[in-house]
This record gives structure tokens, C-alpha cells and sequence, in this order.
């Protein structure tokens, strides 16, 4: 069986309500349904940039000590945190441009 989990640290990490950072965490594979479920957003659809926001606050199982992983959540994360989930939900889904030239020479 494959690895369907991966876990991660943020670079600054989440600052919660409370002062507490979150900085390790856990990211599952995405499924189809986690890319189309926003497409059904009424946020999306005002801003199609946002779909990012809810396929992580999907795919992001775990978060330090937060009891759950939310919209809210990942739009309040540091850029550069939310640059590196980004990168690494690409990177684990097999989604990096180089996979994808790979795939097309074949």
C-alpha cells in the first residue's frame, strides 16, 4: 500500500487566537472531489483564486494542537506558509511541472 498522509512543518507556522503556533501538520492525497467541491463555492466563483484556500483547508488533516482545519485557518496562515502548502500539496499529488513535461514525452 502506498503512503497516503505526509507530514510537514511551516516555515512561521499558524498564530492562533491564543498567542499558540502551529507549525506541524498533516497533508493527505487529494481526491477529485477535494479539486471540485469548491468549484460549487460562492467564493470561488467571486474569486477563483480563493479554490486554493479550500483544497487545503480539505486536504490539511492536521495542524499542531487545532482541533480542525478550516477556510478561516489557512486564509489567516503567513504567506510564506501558505506558499509552502501550496508547493507541497503539488509536490506530494505528483502535480510538479516536471512530472507533467515527463508524462507528455512519453
Amino acid at each position: 500500500m502506498w503512503q497516503t498522509e505526509f507530514e510537514f512543518t511551516l516555515p512561521k507556522g499558524y498564530l492562533d487566537s491564543d498567542g499558540n503556533v502551529h507549525r506541524i501538520g498533516i497533508m493527505r492525497l487529494a481526491k477529485a472531489i477535494d479539486e471540485i467541491v469548491p468549484l460549487r463555492d460562492p467564493r470561488v466563483k467571486l474569486n477563483p483564486a480563493y479554490a486554493t484556500v479550500i483544497i487545503l483547508s480539505r486536504v490539511v488533516i492536521r495542524l499542531g494542537a487545532l482541533d480542525e482545519i478550516n477556510p478561516v485557518i489557512i486564509e489567516n496562515l503567513y504567506a510564506c506558509d501558505l506558499d509552502y502548502l501550496i508547493n507541497f500539496y503539488r509536490k506530494i499529488n505528483d502535480l510538479e511541472e516536471n512530472n507533467l513535461s515527463a508524462e507528455k514525452e512519453e
